[in-house]
């Protein structure tokens, strides 16, 4: 499936030996602000400057990303995100950038070293409109796991409880597409708003999941997370 700047990725990465790599709030913030402020041809400022316009360190003000990011979604061990390159090799450009300094930020915070991830980060060209649609509520739906670990074999045993978790599930971009700000800045909304307009259309797509299509969406990854 391809759009107007070039074709459409899963991409996906977890922890090296299943490790935690977000141990608390703070993590998924500063993995958050990474997806922003990696996703620039300019320079990324320091953390501590980021507050501070840009053209006070003689830096261009207007942004030019590396990827449109669709949706992401983070969890304990790992990260999924959706994303669409702007320009030649985007993908692997705006993903070294992203896991290195995360990385960076992590080995110091913890004071530990060596690799942080698993390996090269993992992507799967999205091949059909059809898979698109369902990638993202796989996405989306991806903090059930902590919810109701059985979930996918055994089905939701409380689907309202399970709306409202996910409702206040900070770390995705599924509050940005059901209608609360959390994180617009980091996702470009346009594309999937425009299928879903109404957003209680697109939470209805999202908590209606078919099980059986999440499976074979599962299956097409190369690694279980």
């Amino acid at each position: 499936m391809k759009g107007e700047s070039g074709y459409f990725y899963h991409v996906y990465n977890r922890g090296v030996d299943g490790r935690k790599i977000f141990q608390e709030p703070e993590d998924y913030l500063r993995f958050i602000h990474d997806l922003y402020e990696f996703n620039d041809e300019n320079p990324a400022l320091p953390y501590k400057w980021v507050k501070k316009k840009r053209e006070e360190f003689g830096l261009q003000s207007e942004r030019r990303p590396i990827v449109n990011i669709l949706c992401f979604c983070l969890m304990p061990n790992h990260y999924h995100l959706l994303i669409q390159p702007c320009q030649e090799d985007g993908v692997t450009r705006f993903m070294r950038k992203l896991g290195t300094g995360y990385t960076m930020y992590f080995n110091t915070k913890y004071q530990r070293s060596g690799a942080l991830f698993q390996g090269k980060f993992k992507h799967i060209l999205i091949k059909s409109e059809r898979y698109f649609l369902h990638l993202t509520r796989y996405i989306h739906l991806n903090p059930l796991d902590l919810f109701q670990p059985d979930w996918r074999e055994k089905g939701i045993r409380d689907l309202n409880k399970a709306r409202v978790f996910l409702e206040k599930y900070r770390w995705s971009s599924f509050l940005d597409y059901a209608g609360k700000k959390n994180f617009p800045s980091v996702i470009c909304q346009d594309l999937i708003s425009s299928l879903y307009p109404e957003e209680d259309k697109y939470k209805q797509f999202v908590l209606s999941y078919v099980k059986t299509d999440l499976e074979k969406i599962r299956d097409s990854i190369l690694e279980d997370l």
